[in-house]
């Protein structure tokens, strides 16, 4: 049985681990894009146009193009 300490670097550990796949650093990059293209459909648009509306206009414009 792990004590809190013991289970807090396991947890750190593993969430390090996480970080470091390249599919999280894919998602990372993802993320980032789609903030820059709400940002800019927001600015055309004259409004805030939200994350969800952002994310799935940038997935029909880009998703396919976005390298695996």
């Amino acid at each position: 049985m792990h004590n809190d300490s013991s289970a807090g670097r396991d947890q750190n550990a593993m969430d390090q681990w996480v970080k470091n796949t390249r599919l999280f650093r894919q998602w990372e990059d993802i993320k980032q894009e789609i903030l820059l293209h709400k940002w800019y459909e927001s600015e055309k648009a004259g409004h805030d146009i939200g994350w969800e509306r952002a994310a799935v206009d940038w997935m029909i414009r880009h998703g396919r193009n976005s390298k695996p």
